[in-house]
């Protein structure tokens, strides 16, 4: 009886400790016990860390361009050109942290190193902001100007504000993906978790931006940027101690090794053998899934017709054989099929992901000009001043609105429509309508521009609050910009985390970072070309330093009609693609990835 009972017991305890399908660990190393580790617990402790890193990120980005005109002295076109090289290379920093995550460091190594030098760069941007960038006293609002600044006090200043960029962009991508890693996709319940996962991830970005578009903007406006950057450095501090106090509850995935050298290993070992005829039998080519191979630690990639050069690699020749009888493997000269299809799954990414960077040009319009524009019109109300950046917060509403809206009306609803075991809208889909309501974005800012114009009054000097028409009159641009946010970003994020490989999935959520990041600098470039263009026979330009003169209207339609022609670009990649084929997840992917005009 006593055996019985004691046969009972532990039966029950390896029901409490039923581990984890999809191959996580511990802190430790050790398979993770579902129940001790991972899911919303964790899950929520990450979003809110997420809430305050954006919050401190965004209380330096979101006024950085009135800084650069207020306290640093610089022109429109000059700032916005700044702000956009800026933010391009927050974003390009986050290949760094995917590659160092991916393959040595794991996720949270990753996310606690970047953010440690986030805290460091925003303490110093504050405390040089204290000293001697705001002087004299009590300028870098609208009215008073800073004097002039030394060498070395513009090299502190842009010391600190890369190091956020490195700190940030080396985190960001690291933590959408680390988040995601707490919850088991194979898991019947915590499937439908992850993927809800990615939408709360990007509604913590925005409520964390929300207070530095509102209160810090109101402050930093009013010309109190040290106490704004110091609020930013202590939010940033309290997210790491978050971050930190998580850590015995968190599920890890280990370190994949260099990708650059798999990726490298395929190349060479195809071109090698570039005379050799490709079997029409995939059975022929090489699939060593063993424990020495560098995707055996991951799900199996399967086979997919397309980029049958590359086949070559995983081609058995007679020089392999005989190295396979000497018990001999040379990388370089044969990959495992998984191995090619790694590489086949990147290149197959790359023109979805170069359709999304126009987008991400319209979207950094939201930093730069669509807050010069703001500050072109009527900002008060009575005797109260509306910061220009503060009208970001009309973004940050539509992105919950509709997120709220999509989730809970829309998702539901078209899967009703569709009759089928599937959710709504695939990810391929939502991003193809984020590029539509972007188009509506950008002609709603055009035509707010030309009434702007039509009300400002002629011969003002900065021309700020020179126009009657109402500032309010942005909102339907940010509206927009807002709900093509949760269409085309987090299906970025859903879609290129499902669709990289296991050991790429911090690349994956890189990618979508990096499209920001040369957006941004396409943007740069496009006003360097329009104000060069436009400026001839000494004409004021598209975008002068006082906007009534110029035409910043036929910028933003011109933007209208690049992601128009985005648009169809994307259209033809989309319906292209073809879904990255794991054992086991083929039919879910091939559902998920479909593109339906």
């Amino acid at each position: 009886m006593a055996c019985l009972e004691l046969e009972g017991k532990l039966n029950d305890d390896e029901e409490q400790e039923e581990l984890t399908l999809d191959g996580s660990v511990d802190l430790h190393g050790r398979p993770a016990i579902r129940t001790k580790s991972g899911t919303w617990l964790a899950g929520i402790i990450i979003l809110l860390n997420q809430g305050l890193a954006t919050l401190a990120f965004f209380g330096v980005g979101v006024n950085l361009v009135l800084f650069l005109t207020r306290v640093v002295g610089q022109n429109n076109a000059e700032a916005a050109n700044n702000v956009s090289k800026w933010t391009g290379t927050v974003y390009i920093f986050s290949l760094v942290g995917a590659f160092l995550s991916d393959s040595y460091w794991g996720r949270y190594k990753t996310c606690a190193v970047f953010q440690v030098i986030f805290v460091l760069g925003l303490s110093s941007l504050s405390l040089s902001s204290y000293l001697f960038l705001v002087k004299p006293k009590g300028c870098g609002n609208e009215l008073v100007q800073c004097g002039k600044h030394s060498r070395l006090e513009m090299g502190m200043f842009y010391l600190s504000i890369y190091l956020i960029a490195l700190g940030n962009g080396g985190y960001q991508p690291n933590i959408a993906t680390f988040g995601a890693d707490q919850f088991d996709e194979e898991h019947s319940k915590e499937g439908p978790s992850k993927v809800a996962f990615f939408s709360y991830f990007y509604l913590a970005l925005n409520l964390g931006s929300l207070f530095s578009n509102t209160i810090l903007g109101y402050f930093e406006d009013e010309g109190m940027w040290a106490l704004g950057f110091w609020v930013s450095a202590g939010s940033a501090l309290a997210a790491l101690i978050l971050f930190l106090v998580g850590t015995p509850r968190y599920r890890h995935f280990k370190p994949s090794g260099n990708p650059l050298s798999r990726f490298c290993q395929v190349l060479v070992a195809a071109s090698r053998k570039w005379k050799v005829q490709v079997p029409s039998n995939e059975e022929e080519l090489y699939d060593k899934h063993t424990i020495d191979s560098a995707t055996n630690s991951n799900r199996k990639i399967l086979y997919t017709h397309g980029f049958k050069f590359l086949d070559r690699a995983a081609y058995i020749s007679s020089r392999d054989l005989e190295d396979q009888k000497n018990s001999l493997y040379n990388p370089w000269h044969l990959c495992p099929i998984s191995q090619v299809e790694e590489v086949k799954c990147i290149l197959r990414l790359l023109p979805i992901w170069l359709c999304t960077i126009i987008y991400s040009v319209v979207f950094t319009q939201m930093a730069s000009l669509f807050v010069e524009q703001g500050a072109a019109m009527k900002t008060t109300i009575s005797h109260f001043r509306i910061p220009p950046a503060s009208m970001s917060s009309f973004d940050i509403l539509s992105v919950a609105v509709f997120i709220f809206f999509y989730r809970r009306v829309l998702d539901p609803f078209v899967g009703k429509l569709k009759k089928s075991d599937s959710k709504g809208l695939t990810e391929l889909q939502r991003m193809g309508v984020g590029l539509v309501i972007a188009v509506l974005a950008m002609v709603s800012a055009g035509l707010v521009e030309c009434y702007r114009l039509r009300y400002a009054k002629p011969g003002c000097i900065h021309c700020n609050g020179t126009s009657s028409l109402s500032i309010f009159w942005q909102i339907p641009q940010y509206a927009f910009i807002g709900a093509s946010e949760v269409f085309m970003y987090v299906g970025q994020l859903e879609f290129f985390n499902a669709q990289t490989p296991d050991g790429l999935k911090s690349f994956g959520s890189a990618l979508c970072m990096t499209s920001i990041s040369l957006g941004n600098y396409v943007s740069s470039l496009l006003v360097s070309m329009v104000m060069k263009i436009s400026t001839e026979d000494h004409m004021p330009g598209w975008i002068p330093g006082n906007l009534n003169r110029g035409h910043l209207d036929r910028f933003y339609f011109l933007l209208a009609v690049l992601t128009s022609m985005d648009l169809i670009a994307y259209i033809a990649c989309a319906k292209w693609y073809k879904c990255i084929q794991l054992e086991g997840k083929c039919e879910e992917h091939d559902e998920a990835s479909s593109f339906k005009v």
